[in-house]
């Protein structure tokens, strides 16, 4: 039936959105490594208006523990500077006058574990936004006309991606738990 089809469309939407945003979460989860994205949420007052740091300037790495930031205009670099601290992400940039430079520090075991328990977290709540596409699934499969045996085999196969997808999740997790502990 369509009705059956559109409804696990529309969940699978909902699982795989649940996917990127858990992929996301685990950009901002450092493992020690430079990447430029760590400095995604990083937002620069420029001509007025909150702007990402990523259209102000080039973010590049020269190497695995160091960021690269190069302004496009210089006299940004108080400001960029600045707003990297506030963003709270523990780093201290320092600027030679063309660029700011910012050196990732090594992680401690125990920060690695604080990490892993963030990722542990954010693994979940993907979880949970999966299971509630599963039962917003199954409420709307409820709602149309449709015979025992139908509603049943239904629900199979909307669990059967929902075990899918909390597999995906999990992968993921573990991939990001080996990222941040491999020093």
């Amino acid at each position: 039936m369509e009705e059956i089809t559109f409804i696990m469309d529309i969940a699978k939407e909902a699982m795989e959105k649940s996917l990127d945003h858990l992929d996301k979460a685990f950009v901002n989860i450092r493992a020690g490594k430079a990447n430029p994205a760590m400095l995604s949420s990083v937002k620069i007052e420029y001509y007025g208006a909150q702007t990402p740091l990523s259209q102000v300037a080039n973010i590049n790495t020269p190497d695995a523990q160091t960021l690269s930031v190069q302004p496009w205009d210089k006299t940004q670099i108080p400001d960029i500077e600045k707003a990297i601290l506030v963003a709270n992400l523990g780093f201290n940039p320092s600027n030679n006058g063309e660029s700011v430079i910012i050196n990732i520090p090594p992680l401690t075991e125990e920060r690695r574990k604080d990490l892993v328990k963030l990722a542990k977290s954010e693994a979940e709540n993907a979880k949970v936004g999966i299971r509630s596409s599963r039962k917003d699934a199954n409420n709307e499969l409820k709602k149309i006309a449709l015979s025992e045996d139908q509603l049943g085999n239904a629900e199979v196969d909307v669990q059967t991606m929902t075990d899918g997808y909390i597999k995906k999740v999990d992968e993921k997790y573990t991939s990001k738990e080996d990222e941040i502990m491999t020093v």
